[in-house]
C-alpha cells in the first residue's frame, strides 16, 4: 500500500514541477505563455493531479503539507519521511529533464524575491498558510464536498501564484523550490522557501485544528 502511495507521490511531484516550472522555461524562450498563462499551468496541473491521484496517496506534492498532516497524526512518521523523500526526488528528476531539453533557462523556473528575503518570506509564509487552510478546509473537514476539492485546491494555487508570483514567487512547496534551484544552481535564497512554507502549513494546521476541533 505504502509503495503505491510513494509511486502517486512520485509522478505527481515530478508533473507538478515538470509543468509549473517549465512553463516558465518556455514561457522565457517563446514569450508566448505569459505570467498569467504560467499561474493558470501551475493551478491547473494541481487539480489534474489531485483527481487523479487523491484517492491513492492524498495527493501531497509538497513536504510542507505532508509536514503538517504530520502535525495533525494524519500520517505517521515512517511514512511522512518516506514522502518527503520521494516528493523531493520527483523534483530533482523534473529538473532534470527541463534541463536536458531546454538549458539552464530561467533557471530552471526556480522562485527568487524580487526585493527583500524578509518580504518574500512573509509573504511565502502567507501563501503557504491560506493554501494549507484550504485544502484542510476543502479535502478534510468531514462537511466538505471532496468532490470539489481539486477545484477549490488547484484555484488557490493559481491565484497566489497570479498575484504574488512576480514578488516571491508564490512557492508554497519546498520540493518545487528545491529542484529548480539545486539543478540550476540559484540556491542563495532557498532556505526562505524551505522555511517559510513549512511554518506556514504547521500554521494553518494548528489554527485549523483550533478552529474546526
Amino acid at each position: 500500500m505504502l509503495r503505491k502511495k510513494l509511486i502517486a507521490e512520485f509522478i505527481g511531484t515530478y508533473f507538478l514541477v515538470f509543468a509549473g516550472p517549465g512553463a516558465m522555461v518556455i514561457d522565457q524562450i517563446t514569450k508566448d505563455i505569459t505570467h498569467v498563462g504560467v499561474a493558470l499551468t501551475f493551478g491547473l496541473v494541481v487539480m489534474a493531479l489531485i483527481y487523479c491521484f487523491g484517492h491513492v496517496s492524498g495527493a501531497h506534492f509538497n513536504p510542507a503539507v505532508t509536514i503538517a498532516f504530520l502535525v495533525r497524526k494524519d500520517i505517521s512518521l515512517r511514512d511522512s519521511l518516506f514522502y518527503i523523500v520521494i516528493q523531493f526526488a520527483a523534483a530533482l528528476f523534473a529538473s532534470y529533464t527541463l534541463l536536458l531539453l531546454f538549458g539552464n533557462v530561467a533557471n530552471l523556473g526556480a522562485t527568487l524575491p524580487r526585493s527583500s528575503e524578509i518580504q518574500s518570506f512573509v509573504l511565502e509564509f502567507i501563501l503557504t498558510f491560506v493554501l494549507m487552510m484550504v485544502i484542510l478546509g476543502s479535502a478534510v473537514h468531514g462537511k466538505a464536498v471532496k468532490s470539489f476539492a481539486g477545484i477549490a485546491i488547484g484555484g488557490t494555487v493559481g491565484l497566489m501564484a497570479m498575484f504574488a508570483g512576480p514578488i516571491c514567487g508564490a512557492s508554497m512547496n519546498p520540493a518545487r523550490s528545491l529542484g529548480p534551484a539545486l539543478v540550476s544552481g540559484a540556491t542563495q535564497h532557498l532556505w526562505l522557501y524551505i522555511v517559510a512554507t513549512i511554518l506556514g502549513a504547521i500554521a494553518a494546521s494548528l489554527v485549523y485544528q483550533t478552529i474546526h476541533e
